[in-house]
């Protein structure tokens, strides 16, 4: 059950204020949070956000409070000013904010990011920093999200959105460890499913919904997990420890993984999160529902093995462990020695990884090579999974130096991700392995087990940290997470780093901590009293009766004892008494032969037992001295094979055990031999003899010892070599297969990007098409371009009326069409504006009498290249008939006013004189060259500049007024005095244009005077 990677509560996932990383401290303290009992959801995305914020909160409802504070954090451009909070307001009643630095967070409201800034929540206010990483290699989404995970723990809910990259999977990992609630896009329904399939991919997301759906789902949860009440209706304590003894028993029915010594508060926390994903309120509810529902049983198993980890997680720690922990495992050692690791509770890698980055930034700075063997255990298979594929988002830049992701890392062009290098790969070990159930790894120089003991109860604490001595070296070095000790086994370590928990193994052990090793190894394993039959007992019993075997070998011996057994020297049949010849062995009870044989029996029987395995015949020992209850026992020992029971006995073997009578000096008579008789042997020869023989069995059994073990040599040497080719083998074919796998992925990957990149340029290029088309139509103006070479590429439908086109002249050249136009060369004057690029403009005449005005200018591109020239015509008929009127008009006037026979003279705003007929040239004696432009007053010299002539048209110019009859006399050179009557008529041609005045002069000299004059007389 135990080897999940987990993250203490107390601890925070980054150093210090750096926009990688959480801000451990700020400069301003925060207000404080009047009520932070309520959920904080940030939402991430990136490119095609925009169009899933609308969804989202579109899609809550006006008239409900969520009870929910929402943080927006999108990828924005730095040199522009945002518009997403005037955005956002359209589609929700909420109030919206852009953040300023130190803005508390309150229920019900939403918060927008600004640019150029990185946010992070503390203490429930949003703080804002500069951000240290370049723009491209910014992260503010996994930034916000994993201070939004230390801040509120199990309150804090991300969704991440569309967007391309993996921004935001780091920190939902943080979140989900925390107990948080992960939300992310249904990819079919994002613009770009980059950022939602990144986090999918890490199986942590708890609901996959279209953003229009995630409101509600977020309410009910909401409720469900922290509703009003729902602490004060929980059950009683027995009823709790039931249901949670249920539960136990379906996660190891299924997963067979124990997790009743689980600390219980994390074990209520996950169940209850769990039941407010589905809105039950029960415990005994949830119960029926993992008993109906197999799936929600793994995703439960899924929840409680969370791992928060990442690359060179607690720098601090990791510093220490490069400088004054990796050293010391390569001190004092031999060349070409093993250097072995062990991390326990792995996760998805990073920590192993970081673990074999050190060691072989260290390794290259030795003289002499060593070799490396790293193993990383999880029980979670899934993780595993990802931690051998070595693939990691590219948002582990915030994690890894620039400088290691160069050496250590490679990067897919593709996604971006990073691929751990071979020569880190090839140092580590992954497999899946339960630390409480499966033994140990053994020989380890370095434990590293990580915020792993905490989410374990005391019980278990006490039975792993002699695990982990056992499985250590003298000297060797254990790692704990900072929120974990060895607890009261304090003798079993020194701490090397109180700090950052690291400490060494000692190697005295008193009586406790042995019996707690004997306890974790043999927890699992039964009693001698209930030790079942062996399994290769039952394998012969029930197939040959073993008595009768064992009696029908025996025929041939006088009052033997018997014993079958196999090769491998296991008991299946006794016959006969064996106290004097076999006891039981210490320790585990096993009825072995080579274990249980006394002394002066082992060596013979073990070997006579090989030699017959291997020869298949009959070995004879005699006269064995056996030690039984401080004396001696002589013996004669046979090894045979079992005959006559076929295949079913062929590894069967009957071991026979004679006792003999010794030789006795005193049966031996001291009389005087017979004559011609030797002398009978005396003890001391007796003696040499007995030592003799014993000597020449030792021999035997050494030199049968020795061939047997060179035979097991080079068994070992040959099985070994081919282990290593098979396994050589299967790693390359292993390479190959990962390596036509990434580049198949690339491949797809290529295709579909470029597949979305056609659609859309042809979805733009068809928009724009039509575009073109209604723009050219609607105008009416009738346009023909044409390419370099003078051909039409395309035209618009006003053109046929100019020049007979139909659809297929489409590439056929200007000259080849019949034009309409009267007297234009219509293709000189083309190839006029191609070679000087100068644009053309002149009036034109169809043959019909309507003109237009034709305009030929180069057709330039986006990039300023010249592919043509466009010939536009524009009807001007109206304007041209509207200029022969007025020229018409304009004639009309002027022979009215030169037939008139009074003077007449018109005048500008400025009193200067627009125009005067041949009656005023005449009378005054003044030429059109001498007047027109000219001020009226400085007519003749000045004669004309008369105050009352001036102060009348002054008032004309001031009120507009008309006058008639105005009298006046003046002297001129030329004439003489004359008396003239003035009538003068403001002229008003319409709104924008000046206007003029009509003045008339009737000269009454020759009348009588009414009055006196009302000039000058001078």
């Amino acid at each position: 059950m135990v080897g999940m990677k987990h993250r203490t509560l107390e601890q925070s996932d980054a150093p210090e204020a750096t926009s990688e990383s959480i801000p451990a401290s700020l400069d301003v303290e925060p207000e404080p949070l009047p009520d932070r009992s309520f959920p904080i959801v940030g939402i991430g995305a990136s490119a095609g956000g925009l169009a899933a914020f609308e969804a989202f909160f579109s899609a809550i409802p006006a008239d409900i409070e969520t009870g929910m504070a929402f943080v927006l954090v999108q990828h924005l451009a730095p040199d522009h000013k945002s518009i997403l909070t005037e955005l956002v307001r359209r589609y929700t009643r909420m109030q919206v904010h852009e953040v300023e630095d130190g803005m508390v967070v309150q229920p019900d409201c939403a918060y927008i990011i600004p640019p150029k800034l990185d946010m992070a929540l503390y203490n429930g206010a949003l703080r804002l920093l500069e951000p240290s990483a370049p723009r491209g290699l910014r992260l503010p989404i996994d930034f916000f999200f994993r201070s939004l995970a230390q801040d509120q723990h199990e309150r804090a809910i991300c969704v991440v959105l569309s967007g391309t990259g993996s921004d935001g999977t780091l920190g939902a990992r943080a979140i989900k460890g925390e107990g948080g609630l992960v939300m992310a896009q249904a990819p079919k329904t994002a613009a770009y499913d980059g950022m939602p399939n990144s986090v999918i991919a890490t199986g942590l997301t708890d609901f996959v919904l279209p953003p229009a759906e995630m409101p509600e789902q977020l309410m009910n949860y909401v409720t469900h997990a922290f509703g009003m009440g729902r602490h004060a209706a929980m059950p009683s304590a027995p009823k709790v420890e039931n249901a949670l003894t249920r539960i136990c028993i379906l996660l190891r029915d299924q997963t067979t993984h124990d997790f009743s010594q689980y600390k219980q508060s994390t074990l209520i926390r996950r169940i209850e999160r769990r039941m407010a994903l589905h809105q039950i309120e029960r415990q005994g509810d949830y119960v029926h529902y993992l008993q109906q529902t197999p799936e929600e049983i793994e995703a439960l198993f899924r929840d409680l093995l969370i791992g928060v980890t990442s690359f060179f997680r607690d720098p601090d720690a990791f510093a220490v462990l490069e400088q004054d922990v990796i050293p010391r495992l390569f001190i004092a050692r031999p060349r070409e020695a093993t250097v072995r690791i062990w991390v326990c509770g792995c996760s998805t890698g990073e920590e192993s990884y970081s673990i074999a980055i050190l060691v072989k930034e260290h390794l290259d700075t030795l003289k002499h090579p060593f070799k490396v063997q790293i193993f990383a255990s999880d029980v979670d298979a899934r993780a595993i999974g990802q931690a051998r594929a070595g693939v990691y988002p590219a948002n582990i830049a915030a994690d890894v130096s620039p400088a290691r992701l160069a050496r250590f890392f490679v990067q897919d062009t593709a996604d971006g991700s990073y691929r751990i290098h071979k020569s880190i790969r090839d140092l580590l070990v992954f497999s899946e392995h339960d630390l409480i159930q499966a033994p140990p790894f053994s020989r380890i120089d370095l434990i590293s087990c990580r915020n792993l003991l905490i989410y374990l109860n005391g019980d278990l604490q006490k039975r792993l940290i002699p695990l982990f001595h056992y499985a250590l070296n003298p000297s060797g070095i254990l790692f704990l997470g900072n929120s974990e000790t060895v607890g009261e086994l304090i003798n079993l370590f020194t701490p090397l780093n109180r700090k950052w928990k690291i400490y060494v193994r000692q190697d005295q052990l008193t009586s406790a901590p042995l019996q707690a090793l004997g306890g974790a190894l043999r927890s699992t394993r039964t009693s001698i009293a209930n030790l079942p039959m062996p399994a290769t007992t039952e394998r012969y019993a029930s197939r040959i009766d073993l008595r009768a075997l064992t009696e029908q070998a025996l025929l041939h011996h006088f009052n033997p004892v018997g014993i079958l057994a196999n090769s491998r020297g296991e008991i299946l049949h006794i016959y006969g008494r064996t106290g004097l010849y076999l006891e039981p062995a210490p320790g585990d009870a096993a009825l072995n032969l080579f274990s249980m044989a006394r002394e002066g029996l082992r060596r013979a029987v073990t070997a006579a037992l090989h030699r017959v395995v291997t020869s298949k015949g009959v070995v004879r020992l005699p006269g064995l001295r056996v030690k039984t209850n401080g004396d001696f026992t002589s013996v004669n020992l046979t090894v045979h094979t079992v005959q006559g029971a076929g295949d079913a006995a062929a590894d069967l073997y009957v071991v026979v055990l004679e006792a003999v009578q010794p030789l006795v000096p005193e049966a031996l008579s001291p009389a005087r031999p017979a004559d011609g008789e030797a002398p009978p042997p005396t003890e001391f020869e007796v003696r040499i003899t007995e030592l003799e023989q014993e000597l020449r069995a030792k021999e035997e059994y050494l030199q049968t010892t020795l061939e047997e073990m060179e035979t097991a040599n080079e068994e070992l040497k040959s099985t070994n070599e081919e282990m290593q080719s098979v396994n050589e083998e299967l790693q390359s074919t292993n390479e190959e297969l990962e390596t036509s796998k990434e580049e198949l992925q690339s491949v797809n990957e290529e295709l579909a990007t470029v597949n979305v990149e056609l659609q859309t340029k042809v979805a733009d290029l068809y928009r724009a098409n039509n575009d073109m088309n209604n723009l050219l139509a609607g105008t009416g103006v009738a346009t023909l371009f044409v390419d370099h070479q003078l051909r039409i590429t395309r035209f618009t439908p006003a053109a046929t009326q100019l020049i007979k086109l139909i659809q297929t002249d489409i590439g056929r050249s200007v000259g080849d069409i019949v034009s309409n136009l009267v007297d234009q060369d219509l293709l000189a004057s083309v190839q006029r504006v191609l070679e000087s690029l100068i644009p053309v403009e002149q009036e034109v005449q169809t043959r019909e009498g309507q003109w237009f005005l034709m305009r030929i200018g180069p057709y330039r591109t986006l990039d300023n290249v010249i592919e043509g020239a466009v010939i536009s015509f524009i009807d001007i008929s109206a304007r041209k008939q509207m200029e022969d009127d007025l020229r018409a008009a304009q004639v009309l006037a002027e022979g009215i006013v030169d037939a008139v026979r009074e003077p007449l003279v018109v005048l500008d705003q400025a009193l200067c004189v627009v125009s005067a007929n041949r009656a005023f040239q005449h009378h005054f004696c003044l030429s059109g060259q001498m007047i027109e432009g000219r001020p009226l007053l400085e007519l003749n010299g000045g004669r004309w500049d008369i105050p009352a002539l001036r102060e009348l048209l002054a008032s004309i110019q001031a009120s507009g007024d008309n006058f008639d009859d105005f009298e006046i006399a003046h002297v001129f050179p030329q004439l003489g005095p004359r008396t003239m009557l003035l009538n003068a008529r403001r002229l008003d041609p319409g709104a924008g244009k000046p206007g003029v005045i009509l003045l008339v002069i009737d000269d009454i000299t020759a009348r009588p005077r009414r009055s006196a004059p009302a000039g000058d007389e001078a």
